[in-house]
């Protein structure tokens, strides 16, 4: 038996859905802050801190997605090296996937959170596709 991954599960989530969904996604760059404490620097190099920056957004179906692997590659060839994806779906209405001004102004929302480090509502996955749980 192969475990389902977790953004399978999102994925297939989103299908499972009566009203079609969308899945949003930020991609944001992970680095040290201006002028680093030690212990600043310490908690980046394990991977437990740092600041993000959001470089790019998309929206997906989620039958356009095959898996992590593929959508990764495929930012990688869209934009700037990322440290971690923040992914949200989006529902429709009356049995239509979600217009392009809401997920516009989804994405948006979603962009400012990120600056502003509001991110405990989204999903988070680092480049291999892990979960990323933020303490």
């Amino acid at each position: 038996m192969t475990q389902t991954s977790h953004f399978q599960q999102l994925v297939a989530a989103a299908l499972a859905q009566q009203t079609p969904h969308r899945l949003l996604f930020v991609f944001a760059a992970v680095a040290l802050p201006d002028a680093p404490t030690p212990e600043q620097r310490e908690r980046h190099r394990l991977g437990r801190g740092g600041t993000l920056t959001p470089l790019m957004c998309v929206d997906k179906a989620p039958e356009d997605l095959a898996g992590f692997d593929v959508f990764a590659a495929e930012a990688a060839t869209a934009g700037p090296p990322w440290g971690l994806v923040f992914a949200a779906a989006l529902a429709g209405r009356d049995g239509y996937a979600p217009v392009k001004p809401d997920i516009d102004r989804a994405l948006e929302n979603m962009v400012e959170a990120v600056n502003t480090g509001a991110i405990q509502r989204f999903l988070a996955f680092d480049t291999a596709g892990d979960p990323v749980v933020f303490d």
